[in-house]
């Protein structure tokens, strides 16, 4: 399994398996703190082998740098079927509204398949 994005965005969907992502970015800025994210979307490409096709379970966690949750994981699973070709992909797209923020940091987005941590992203929120 290969991780081909793992990025937040302005706007995403997925439709008949193409992926349409709008706005890609890791910096939040805010004026005042604390304040709410109005809305984010979190993509995930992720690419598998022949020999992986099955079901496998995701975890999506969010820390900041004292190691706290900033919301709660994102979990489920994906269904992994091949079309005839030895690797095919899923995307994982999620919307998240109104994320609180407490002051100026980071924030990690770390992914999990079958529990092991694969990849994580920062999303750095700065005052400006």
């Amino acid at each position: 399994m290969k991780i081909e994005l793992f990025t937040f965005c302005d706007f995403a969907q997925e439709n008949g398996g193409k992926l349409t992502i709008v706005g890609t970015f890791d910096t939040i800025i805010s004026r005042n703190f604390p304040f709410s994210h109005p809305q984010l979307s979190v993509v995930i490409r992720l690419r598998f082998d022949l020999w992986e096709f099955t079901r496998h379970n995701f975890r999506i966690e969010t820390r900041d740098l004292d190691g706290k949750m900033s919301m709660d994981a994102i979990t489920g699973n994906v269904e992994v079927k091949g079309v005839g070709n030895a690797t095919t992909v899923s995307h994982l797209v999620f919307s998240i509204s109104n994320l609180h923020f407490r002051g100026p940091g980071v924030v990690n987005f770390a992914l999990y398949l079958d529990d092991k941590e694969l990849s994580s992203i920062p999303l750095y929120i700065r005052k400006g």
